[in-house]
């Protein structure tokens, strides 16, 4: 009788144990969002793109420590239970140890991917949405997690990749993005005249009330880059808000064709021109 009021004593504080770490773990997760998705939502709101740079960043950190608080809340259950059912905590966590040592060498690769994701965190490579390049891999970042950063690719295919196999990480929309396009033009054409036109066109287009906000600086013109087989190509430069990257591409370059249409500047293309020679009599 005694055994048995002690062993439901034990078993009614295990549930009491679980009931509170499953409160924390609610309280704690609820707290956590509310505040990250308040300061992002002014981050956001504010218009600036290093704030919406560090709203993207908040977001990543946030889903790691929310993992952090799961697996020490965990833990900490864990332990205080064996506790209640009179199980000796040192020799566990000698065990524990010795245990986590052999895994350790047993999952070097793991452990390596693990620090590398926190350097990430802490160096602020990248951030979720930002476009990148990862191991030969080019996508959208969905997750970055303590293991590995999770991509998204244009064909909607979704790449785990693992931290520590990235050694060069490349971030193609940090703060803001730079497009660069290489316009041709025939050899007949006055290159001076393509100049000025292009200009104007950024003007334009910086002047736009819809796509002038999402441009960072002024289109530069930097001038002719290279005298191709075809034509004469001249190369231009804009700073885009990073989120608008391809929407800009595609309207500028959407622009220039219609501008030298109208202008009546010829774009080169490939062509086969024939000539025939009369026959000999």
């Amino acid at each position: 009788m005694i055994f048995a009021a002690i062993l439901w004593a034990e078993i009614w504080q295990t549930v009491v144990i679980v009931v509170v770490a499953l409160v924390v773990w609610l309280v704690s997760r609820f707290v956590i969002h509310r505040w990250s998705n308040r300061t992002q939502r002014k981050l956001v709101e504010s218009g600036d793109l290093q704030n919406r740079a560090r709203a993207q960043r908040l977001e990543t950190i946030t889903r790691t420590f929310s993992t952090l608080a799961v697996l020490a809340i965990v833990v900490v259950s864990f332990v205080t239970a064996l506790a209640v059912w009179g199980v000796p905590i040192a020799p566990v966590v000698a065990s524990l140890s010795v245990v986590g040592i052999g895994i350790g060498f047993g999952a070097q690769d793991f452990v390596k991917d693990v620090i590398a994701g926190l350097f990430v965190l802490v160096e602020d490579q990248y951030s979720v949405d930002d476009v990148v390049e990862l191991a030969g891999v080019s996508g959208t970042v969905v997750d970055v997690r303590l293991r590995t950063t999770v991509l998204r690719g244009l064909d909607g295919s979704v790449h785990h990749i693992p931290n520590g196999a990235v050694r060069v990480a490349t971030n193609l929309t940090h703060e803001s993005s730079s497009v660069v396009f290489d316009l041709a033009v025939a050899y007949e054409e006055s290159i001076d005249r393509v100049i000025d036109v292009i200009t104007d066109e950024g003007n334009l287009f910086v002047a736009d009330s819809d796509w002038g906000p999402r441009l960072v600086d002024q289109p530069t013109v930097l001038g002719v880059d290279e005298l191709a087989d075809s034509g004469v190509v001249v190369r231009v430069v804009v700073t885009t808000d990073p989120a608008y990257r391809w929407a800009v591409k595609r309207e500028f370059l959407r622009r220039v064709k219609n501008r030298f249409d109208e202008e009546g500047i010829e774009i080169p293309y490939p062509h086969l021109t024939i000539h025939s020679r009369p026959e000999e009599t």
